[in-house]
């Protein structure tokens, strides 16, 4: 089998680590967009046109799905990417895990970029999914560009921003935008710190979203079947090699660890 994933950048990592593990035989397509990022700051016609060129590079490799590995390009794109891939192409969204927090009853916090936070989107799944839920919406203003530059300091000084707004006695959180999982570590070590220690429970979206491809294709997780599937590293449409910024998460190297280039 063959799957893909596209984001603007190194966001696709968590979502492309997950899918590896769970079917180590199945080969990836990483689309990515270093030529027109970050796709935050543009309109979502904009974007919406960045995102087809990405997902029609993808698709050229002929892929049985492919994900959407970037919540923003969800929010904006999803319903033009599927009219333009679907049937031939099931595609699949990525959405913040608000429903599964949300559903023990506890206290929620989600992270999230300065535009997803109070987006009508986001107070949509809100409503929807969190009713009767205390929840926090966290901007995170310059994390998702400090972790695509694998930029240390600004990953510390932006995660330790978002923790000062999160509540000391929150339960779950949210992690809303791809990029943030690939730092989770570091944001569970400043949460620890602000919530004395108490025990949190993380949502992220890679692994669900994985599952979800591989339901939609008919196929199911098999993390023992042998490691053979391969990566193709598409960048703007050009065939590239894995980003050297890649290497400093686990899941990039996890990736890189197949004999991937890395440059």
């Amino acid at each position: 089998m063959k799957i893909a994933l596209m984001d603007s950048g190194i966001g696709l990592l968590a979502a492309a680590a997950a899918v590896r593990r769970l079917r180590p035989d199945a080969e990836l397509v990483l689309s990515s967009d270093p030529d027109g990022m970050p796709w935050g700051p543009r309109t979502p016609a904009d974007l919406t046109g960045r995102a087809l060129d990405v997902a029609r590079a993808a698709a050229a490799h002929h892929p049985d799905a492919l994900i959407v590995a970037c919540n923003t390009a969800s929010v904006h794109s999803l319903p033009t990417l599927r009219a333009a891939l679907e049937p031939g192409i099931p595609v699949i969204g990525t959405v913040p895990a608000i429903k599964p927090a949300a559903a023990a009853g506890g206290r929620v916090a989600i992270w999230a970029t300065p535009a997803t936070t109070g987006s009508p989107y986001q107070r949509g799944l809100i409503g929807e999914f969190a009713a009767g839920v205390r929840v926090t919406e966290v901007p995170c203003p310059g994390l998702a560009d400090a972790v695509e530059a694998a930029a240390d300091d600004a990953v510390t000084a932006a995660v330790a921003a978002a923790a000062a707004l999160t509540p000391a006695d929150v339960t779950d959180v949210v992690l809303g935008c791809t990029h943030y999982e690939l730092v989770e570590t570091a944001i569970r070590a400043a949460l620890a710190e602000r919530t004395q220690g108490a025990e949190l429970v993380f949502h992220g979206s890679a692994e669900p979203v994985a599952v979800q491809a591989l339901r939609r294709i008919g196929a199911r997780p098999e993390p023992g079947v042998p490691a053979t599937g391969g990566l193709t590293v598409l960048r703007s449409g050009r065939l590239g090699a894995l980003p050297a910024a890649a290497l400093r998460y686990a899941e990039g190297r996890l990736l890189a660890g197949r004999g991937v280039v890395v440059g």
